[in-house]
């Protein structure tokens, strides 16, 4: 039986299931690169109108739908999920019910906060974020979920602290975290050398160091080297006699 709900077992079993969720801010293009490159997950969420460009398996939508129907308040996302909403299957996560989207759900916020015994929520990602840890999702990869921007001081979007919130208490209840790597989520985009404050002003400082999914703290000067890149670059395309022969060898 499906449950769009999400008080049972949902679309499939999610317990220990990598998820990625997607949403609109400059680092969403790590999520089709990593696909592009192999990458698989159980199942994608997505946010609002990037129910539009990518295959997905849940959206989330806090805001109710009149908001994009009746008004211009979603700017620039409005067209697309007026177009797209009334033909999406669902689920399609909401606060409100609308006859104009068939694929729409309640949000079950109440079993959530019965179950994590949080109520903070103040835009739609920690929606999502809570939503992962109610059905004890594994890993939860995160991209499109920037908040502010170095190219751009002026730009920063409220809800930041929230989300890192619930991903905060996603970890403490042992979910797996991945950030997609130029967001400025979680300091995800600050030089490793730079993100233990205090330390970043030593001429040696500590960093952390993940190896074998194992987090460690390491000395700057005591880091392994990257693999050093090729002196002369192949051209793929241009050289596929070179490569052919290269792989005889």
């Amino acid at each position: 039986m499906i449950d769009l709900t999400g008080k049972g077992s949902g679309i499939r079993l999610l317990k220990g299931a990598s998820v990625a969720l997607v949403g609109l801010g400059n680092s969403q293009r790590e999520y089709t690169s990593s696909v592009a490159n192999g990458a698989e997950y159980d199942e994608v969420w997505v946010v609002n109108s990037m129910l539009a460009p990518i295959k997905h398996d849940r959206v989330f939508m806090m805001d109710p739908p009149s908001r994009f129907f009746d008004t211009d308040l979603a700017g620039k996302q409005t067209s697309a999920l007026r177009r797209e909403l009334p033909k999406h299957p669902g689920p399609i996560y909401t606060c409100e019910l609308d006859s104009r989207v068939p694929g729409a759900v309640l949000y079950p916020l109440e079993e959530i906060v019965a179950k994590t015994g949080l109520c903070y929520f103040n835009n739609t990602i920690p929606y999502a974020i809570a939503f992962a840890i109610y059905n004890e999702i594994g890993k939860l990869f995160l991209y499109g979920i920037d908040y502010s921007y170095k190219t751009n001081i002026h730009m920063a979007e409220s809800g930041r602290a929230c989300t890192e919130f619930w991903l905060s208490a996603a970890v403490a209840r042992g979910m797996r975290i991945d950030v997609a790597s130029c967001s400025a989520l979680l300091d995800t985009d600050v030089p490793i050398e730079e993100k233990l404050y205090g330390y970043h002003r030593l001429d040696d400082p500590l960093i952390m160091n993940l190896k074998d999914d194992t987090l460690t703290l390491i000395q700057k000067s005591n880091i392994e080297p990257p693999e050093p890149l090729d002196v002369q670059p192949v051209l793929f395309e241009r050289n596929d006699k070179i490569v052919s022969m290269q792989g005889k060898v």
